[in-house]
């Protein structure tokens, strides 16, 4: 049975640094201040609330009958906006 080849690694060269003799700095950002978490989760639960109210009561609350299908759309939308709040949550 033949032998592989041996392949060479390449040797580890560190990160440049500017003229300076620094390294760039890397902004690191916190945690997600409480208050977008707050509004993150309300807007889900929103949305939940606004889907459930629709099927229970729909029939009974004026606004809602005036709406129509949009209470699908609005109640959906609330609850995307929160999913896609969550891709900045830290």
């Amino acid at each position: 049975m033949p032998k592989s080849k041996v392949r060479k690694k390449t040797a580890y060269t560190p990160p440049t640094r500017d003229a300076g003799g620094n390294r760039t700095p890397v902004k690191v950002k916190g945690p997600t201040h409480p208050v977008y978490i707050a509004v993150m989760l309300g807007l889900m639960l929103a949305g939940l609330a606004w889907l459930v109210v629709n099927y229970l009561a729909g029939d009974r609350l004026d606004f809602m009958i005036a709406l129509g299908s949009w209470n699908f759309l609005i109640g959906f939308a609330l609850i995307v906006i929160g999913l896609l709040m969550t891709m900045r949550w830290r």
